[in-house]
C-alpha cells in the first residue's frame, strides 16, 4: 500500500480544519448580523447564544454529509485514486477561494463552492474517462438531475428571500412602526407567538427531529401530531409573549437571541457538509479500499461503497463543532464580513463602502419611477397614513446600532422559515443567499436606501451577488484545473499545492 494515499487522507484532515475556520469566518454573517447590527447584547452575550447553537447543531448534524459521497457524482464509475483526486483538488480550491473572498469581507456561499468543485471535478474526470472508454456517458459518471435541482434551487431563493424580506418588512413596519414599544400592546403577542412558534418548528421539528439520537417512535410520533404541536404552541407561546411584555422585557430582543440560535443551529447542521463532508467521504473511501481491495490496485478499484449513507462518528462532529466555536469568536475576518452585511442594511446614513455605477443608477432611477407612478394611484389620506407609519424620526435605535429590533427580528424568523419550507421540499437553500437577501429586502422596504444613499447600496448588493456567481464559475473552473494537475502530476503536484494552500 503506497503512503501516497495515507498522506493524501492526513491532508484532507488538515484542509478540513482550515475549510472550517474560513467557512465560519464567512458564514458567521447569517446568523450573527442581525443581532449585532440591532446591538440586542454584548457581543460576547450574541456568541455565546451562537455558540451553543453550533455546538448543538453540530452533534445533531443529519444526512448532508451524503452530498460529498453520492450527491453530484455517481462513485460506482469512480475508482479509489479518481474520488481521491476529486477530495483533495476540491479542498485545496475550497480553502483558496473562501480566504480570498473573506479577505476581500465579501459573504458568498460555501454550499455554492461546495457543489461547484465537487461538479468541476468530477466534470473533468467524467470527460477523461469518456475519452479512454466511448461507451461511458456524463450520465454514468455525474448525478446531474441532484446536482441541476442544487443549483437551480440555490439562486432562485435570491428572488424569492429578497421579495419576501421586502413584503414581510413592510407589513410588519406598517403595524409596528419605528416606535415599536407604543404600538405593540397586543400585537407583539401574536407576532411573539409566530415568531416563536416558528423558530421552534425550525430548531426542535427540523433540526433535532432529524436527528439520529432521537428515537424513532418519537420521531414518528412528532411526524404524526405535527399540526397540533404546531397550534398548541403557538397558542402557548402568544400567551407567553404576552405576560412577558406586561413584564416590561422587550419580546423583539428575545426573539432576536432566539433566532440567532436557531440560524446558528441550522447552519451547523447543514453546512457542516461543506467544511467537513469531502474530508469524511476520502476517509471512508480509504478505509474502504484498504479493507476490501486486497490485490486491486487504487486506478482499478471503484467505490460502490460510497452509495450508501455517513455513518460520521460522533466524536468528529463534536470537535467541528468546537473548531467552529473557537473560529467564530477569533477570526477578524468574521467580523469584516458581518461589518459588509450589516452596513449596506444599516438604517441611517455615512460612508458608504461601495461607489455608483451606471447599473445601480439605472436600477435606482427605475425603481423610484415605478414606485412614483403606483403611490400616485393610491388616495392622499392613505398615502399620508403610510408615510406616518415609517416616520423614521421616531426610530428606537440602541446605541449604535445600525437598525431597529423589529428588523433583526424579522430578517432572522423570515430566514429561519425560507429555509424550513426549502427544507420540506427538499431544496438544499443556501443559508448565506436567503439570510443576505432577506436583510437587503427588509432594508429596503424599511426606507433605509434614501435617494443620496440607493445608488451605494445597490452597487454593494451588485457586486456581492455578482461575487456569488463568480464563486459558482471561479470553484467550477479552479477545481477543475488543480484535478488536472493532481491526476497527472502525482505527489510532486500534490505536495506543491498543500504549499500554496498552507
Amino acid at each position: 500500500m503506497s503512503p501516497l494515499f495515507t498522506a493524501i487522507v492526513v491532508i484532507l484532515a488538515l484542509l478540513a480544519v482550515m475549510g472550517i475556520v474560513v467557512g465560519v469566518a464567512n458564514d458567521a454573517v447569517n446568523f450573527l448580523n442581525s443581532a449585532i447590527g440591532a446591538k440586542v447584547a454584548k457581543f460576547r452575550t450574541v456568541l455565546i447564544v451562537a455558540s451553543a447553537g453550533v455546538a448543538i447543531g453540530a452533534i445533531m448534524s443529519s444526512g448532508m454529509m451524503d452530498v460529498a459521497r453520492h450527491g453530484i457524482m455517481q462513485p460506482s464509475n469512480f475508482s479509489f485514486y479518481d474520488v481521491m483526486t476529486i477530495f483533495l483538488a476540491v479542498m485545496v480550491t475550497d480553502v483558496i477561494i473562501l480566504d480570498i473572498f473573506n479577505t476581500l469581507g465579501m459573504p458568498t456561499s460555501t454550499t455554492v463552492s461546495l457543489v461547484f468543485e465537487l461538479l468541476g471535478g468530477t466534470f473533468i474526470l467524467a470527460a477523461i474517462k469518456i475519452a479512454g472508454d466511448p461507451s461511458l456517458s456524463f450520465g454514468d459518471l455525474l448525478n446531474t438531475d441532484k446536482a441541476l435541482s442544487v443549483i437551480v434551487a440555490i439562486f432562485v431563493s435570491v428572488a424569492i428571500a429578497f421579495v419576501f424580506g421586502i413584503v414581510v418588512q413592510w407589513l410588519s413596519r406598517i403595524v409596528f412602526t419605528f416606535n415599536y414599544r407604543k404600538h405593540s400592546r397586543w400585537s407583539i403577542a401574536i407576532f411573539g407567538g409566530i415568531a416563536f412558534t416558528a423558530l421552534s418548528y425550525f430548531i426542535f421539528l427540523k433540526g433535532m427531529g432529524k436527528s439520529r439520537f432521537i428515537a424513532e417512535d418519537t420521531r414518528m410520533w412528532i411526524e404524526n401530531n405535527m399540526t397540533a404541536l404546531i397550534i398548541y404552541t403557538f397558542i402557548g407561546s402568544t400567551i407567553v409573549m404576552e405576560i412577558i411584555h406586561l413584564l416590561k422585557v422587550n419580546v423583539f430582543k428575545f426573539i432576536v437571541l432566539m433566532g440567532t440560535f436557531a440560524l446558528a443551529m441550522a447552519f451547523a447542521g447543514n453546512d457542516l457538509v461543506n467544511f467537513i463532508g469531502v474530508p469524511l467521504a476520502g476517509l471512508d473511501s480509504y478505509q474502504d479500499f484498504i479493507a476490501n481491495s486486497n490485490s486491486v490496485g487504487a486506478t482499478n478499484y471503484m467505490m460502490d461503497s460510497l452509495n450508501g449513507s455517513a455513518q460520521t462518528p460522533p466524536l468528529f462532529l463534536l470537535a467541528a463543532g468546537v473548531i467552529m466555536i473557537i473560529a467564530m469568536a477569533t477570526s477578524k475576518k468574521a467580523r469584516n464580513v458581518i461589518k459588509t452585511s450589516v452596513d449596506l442594511s444599516r438604517q441611517d446614513e455615512g460612508d458608504e463602502m461601495f461607489g455608483s455605477s451606471r447599473v445601480a443608477r439605472g436600477v435606482v432611477r427605475i425603481t423610484q419611477d415605478s414606485s412614483s407612478s403606483i403611490t400616485q394611484m393610491l388616495p392622499v389620506g392613505l398615502r399620508r397614513w403610510i408615510d406616518s407609519r415609517f416616520n423614521k424620526q421616531e426610530a428606537e435605535l440602541n446605541d449604535g446600532a445600525a437598525f431597529d429590533v423589529v428588523r433583526a427580528a424579522i430578517n432572522l424568523v423570515l430566514a429561519s422559515m425560507l429555509i424550513t419550507i426549502g427544507t420540506n421540499y427538499k431544496l438544499p437553500l443556501s443559508t448565506t443567499y436567503v439570510t443576505f437577501m432577506v436583510a437587503m429586502g427588509s432594508s429596503l422596504a424599511d426606507r433605509a436606501w434614501s435617494r443620496e444613499s440607493a445608488v451605494f447600496r445597490v452597487t454593494g448588493v451588485i457586486s456581492v451577488i455578482g461575487g456569488w456567481f463568480i464563486t459558482a464559475g471561479v470553484a467550477f473552473a479552479t477545481c477543475a484545473l488543480v484535478c488536472l494537475v493532481i491526476f497527472y502530476g502525482g505527489a510532486l503536484a500534490k505536495v506543491l499545492l498543500m504549499a500554496l494552500v498552507i
